[in-house]
């Protein structure tokens, strides 16, 4: 199956403590794939906040850059998001890990109160404005909450610290299990809980397999 779709995929770096959560980026690429449709990845051209040395846990004294570490996972075929036109795209993804909370946005310093960068949201508005699907897995969904009022979204179980804080923002919260795919109807968005529960990598597939089934069929319509 082969069809003209387009998603951008937005990353924040290249591993879960730091950066984008690498097998929900790569499993929402195969997945993509797998649809028939086509995918471009983007990622902000700023700093991380910090480096996390993944094998220990603990931060290194260095500095990286999101993009060039998202290329990494994009095998260099990447773009800076401010180059991202929501017009060229039929669908936007944001898959999660700690990036999302870190350098696409401050929530895992700030809790409640954090900030969004700034293109980040400016790609969540024109992809909702222009009535596009949206996806989002794991911790990402924390941003849309901040974003937009009033979002239906999952961050996993009601009881973690994330989907306390979207709560409190207004968020309509959802708990889901493994797979589950929260749509909000009114923001066209899809939001699936993966490593925000305790999850193996074909869990993880699942979580990416549903939201772009759903995006996709949304797009068929």
């Amino acid at each position: 199956m082969s069809t003209n779709k387009k998603f951008a995929v937005i990353l924040s770096g290249c591993g879960v403590y730091d950066g984008a959560e690498i097998h929900e980026a790569t499993l929402t690429m195969y997945a993509i794939a797998k649809a028939g449709a086509q995918y471009q990845i983007f990622a902000p051209d700023i700093m991380q906040h910090h480096v996390v040395n993944h094998l220990t846990g603990e931060e290194m004294n260095e500095k990286r850059n999101v993009l060039v570490e998202s290329a990494r996972i994009a095998r260099g075929n990447i773009k800076p998001l401010k180059e991202l036109k929501v017009a060229d795209y039929d669908a936007v993804v944001f898959p999660g890990g700690f990036g999302a909370a870190k350098n696409l946005s401050t929530f895992a310093f700030d809790g409640e109160n954090f900030k969004v960068n700034t293109e980040v949201e400016r790609v969540i508005k024109e992809t909702v404005s222009s009535k596009k699907p949206l996806g989002a897995l794991c911790i990402s969904p924390i941003i849309l909450s901040k974003v937009l009022d009033n979002a239906k979204i999952t961050l996993g179980t009601e009881s973690d610290p994330s989907a306390l804080a979207a709560k409190k923002l207004g968020a309509e919260y959802i708990a889901t299990n493994h797979g589950d795919v929260v749509i909000d109807e009114n923001y066209n968005v899809f939001t699936s809980p993966c490593y925000m529960l305790d999850a193996t990598i074909d869990q993880i597939g699942e979580g990416a397999e549903n939201v772009v089934r759903e995006i996709m069929k949304r797009l068929n319509q």
